[in-house]
């Protein structure tokens, strides 16, 4: 184990131009920094040993943060946890992702931690996932073709690899606009109230029928359940097109069970992932039913 970084050259880009000619040339000795909070303590660890670390900090419109009530919630890659999880906008339109970030790591890391940073490491455990896939939102990647627009679900490889090719950078996430009388929540469960790394993870988003009650659609994803966040579609069928009463959330947590393939670690063992996921599962369903406007 490494206790102080290894030597590696620093470059810091001004645009996102000058990222990706950086990367065509020296993209497979090149790790990308963004907040740090992750890459740091990797390189402490010998985990990663790049020739190169290229900070994104200064490359012009990875900040962004832009909303319009048809086109929905543009997120730069370089947007701060805790920007997200203070923005009034973000509260107003999708809360669900605010109260994701408000529970990532602690109030210092939320202030380093990025959200580009946080999707492209990839850990199963990753807060902010969850509800992004809960919400369809999609990644905008630059090369140096242009964009490409992956579906989140088709951004998350394997434990701690992304879609992203060595000359490829994260720009931004696109979410749509929540329908009406929508609620959600997402529930983390971990050995702490706070400071955690997830043990498990779930996001519900539910729509519902103002007339009759009856949900007219659901959307629940995973943290730690799998190799990667996932989304739990059979459980979705489940409860769209029905009155969402006790009944129908309980075989919904229960078809949640087997859509997921969570594994033991050294936070706890398989077994119990399996025990807790219905139990998070039916938790925040209700309370994303108390929270349909």
């Amino acid at each position: 184990m490494f206790r102080t970084l290894p030597k590696f050259e620093y470059f810091s880009p001004g645009t996102l131009e000058e990222a990706l000619a950086f990367l065509r040339e020296n993209g497979d000795r090149t790790r990308m920094l963004a907040g740090g909070t992750d890459l740091i303590p990797q390189m402490r660890w010998g985990e990663h040993r790049p020739e190169y670390v290229m900070s994104l900090g200064q490359a012009e419109g990875l900040d962004i943060m832009e909303f319009g009530e048809k086109t929905g919630l543009k997120l730069g890659a370089m947007c701060r946890i805790a920007q997200i999880e203070k923005s009034p906008l973000i509260k107003a339109h999708y809360p669900i992702l605010s109260q994701a970030a408000s529970v990532l790591g602690s109030k210092e890391i939320r202030n380093r931690a990025t959200l580009g940073g946080n999707l492209c490491t990839a850990a199963p455990s990753a807060d902010m996932p969850p509800s992004l896939l809960a919400l369809e939102a999609k990644a905008v990647v630059a090369t140096s073709k242009g964009e490409r627009v992956v579906p989140l679900e088709e951004f998350f490889k394997g434990p701690k690899e992304n879609c992203l090719g060595k000359d490829e950078i994260l720009t931004r996430i696109e979410v749509p606009p929540v329908k009406p009388h929508s609620g959600g929540e997402y529930v983390k469960f971990g050995r702490r109230r706070a400071m955690e790394i997830t043990m498990i993870g779930v996001a519900a988003l539910l729509t519902l029928d103002p007339g009759d009650g009856s949900c007219t659609e659901a959307r629940l994803a995973l943290a730690t359940a799998a190799p990667t966040p996932i989304r739990a579609k059979g459980a979705e069928k489940v409860l769209s097109g029905k009155e969402p009463d006790e009944e129908i959330i309980s075989e919904a947590a229960t078809i949640v069970v087997g859509e997921c393939s969570p594994r033991s670690s050294w936070r706890t063992t398989e077994e119990y992932r399996k025990e807790l996921i219905p139990v998070l599962v039916k938790r925040a369903i209700k309370r994303a039913l108390e929270k349909v406007g």
